[in-house]
């Protein structure tokens, strides 16, 4: 395809279907991301765009996306941007690109809490992009919530993202509980718990682009569950509550070190 101004979004779609195909960790989905993500149309807007002309800046940054994308950059990290419960959360390599299962965590939260008024107060260890205190924060506008990250790099993200979104939370960085005084009705946590001995079985884009800092834990991947539990206690008020995000075949072990 030429540099003209003269493509519609079917046919840059059509032009990045080419490119990404036999790229086997790319499929369609990630293409239709960073296309709606840098014309700021939904799914439903694209579609009825379809046959309309690309702006020419679009269209140039479109290849050079795509060129990238190929390269092996998650999308996410190529528009800055991510998708997250319902929010637009802006991305850099400084934090892990929020996933669509740590949705479920959030979702476990509200529903455990659910009978429960008033302004509990929450605190969520090893905020990232601040994905879950800012999800959370959105939907229990009262709850008063405490986002903590052992990266300041992260934190200015996380920061960022509080303000574009008009959520008020408080952000200390910590190294888990070393900063942290107060005690919590609620601690929420997805903590780096991939073992070093696991990068056979990960995807490469994630080994080369995201954050080693959230991503490994010492320990066979437990090193950060110990020390969450090692201050659980002290940092719950009475009745208070944990909830941890996991890894996949971890089940057993976390369970044995919280019982």
């Amino acid at each position: 395809m030429n540099n003209s101004n003269n493509v519609t979004y079917f046919e840059a779609r059509k032009w990045a279907s080419f490119r990404v195909k036999g790229t086997s960790n790319i499929d369609m989905y990630d293409v239709d991301f960073i296309l709606r993500h840098r014309a700021h149309l939904s799914a439903t807007q694209l579609l009825i765009n379809y046959q309309h002309k690309m702006p020419n800046d679009l269209w140039q940054t479109f290849q050079e996306d795509i060129s990238q994308l190929i390269a092996g950059m998650p999308p996410q990290y190529i528009v800055g941007q991510a998708d997250f419960y319902g929010l637009t959360l802006t991305v850099s390599p400084a934090v892990l690109i929020p996933r669509v299962e740590t949705e479920e965590l959030v979702d476990w939260i509200l529903a455990e809490t659910q009978q429960e008024s008033g302004q509990l107060s929450v605190l969520d260890i090893g905020t990232g992009s601040g994905a879950i205190a800012l999800a959370l924060k959105k939907q229990r506008s009262q709850w008063q919530m405490t986002a903590s990250d052992i990266s300041n790099a992260a934190l200015q993200v996380a920061k960022s993202n509080a303000d574009q979104l008009n959520l008020k939370v408080k952000f200390i960085n910590s190294d888990v509980f070393e900063q942290i005084d107060s005690q919590f009705d609620v601690i929420v946590s997805n903590p780096p718990y991939i073992s070093h001995s696991e990068t056979n079985y990960m995807d490469q884009s994630v080994i080369h682009n995201e954050p080693d800092l959230a991503l490994y834990a010492e320990e066979n991947g437990l090193a950060i569950y110990k020390r969450i539990a090692a201050g659980a206690a002290a940092h719950l008020k009475p009745g208070g509550r944990l909830f941890v995000e996991i890894g996949f075949h971890q089940e057993s072990a976390v369970v044995a070190i919280f019982f």
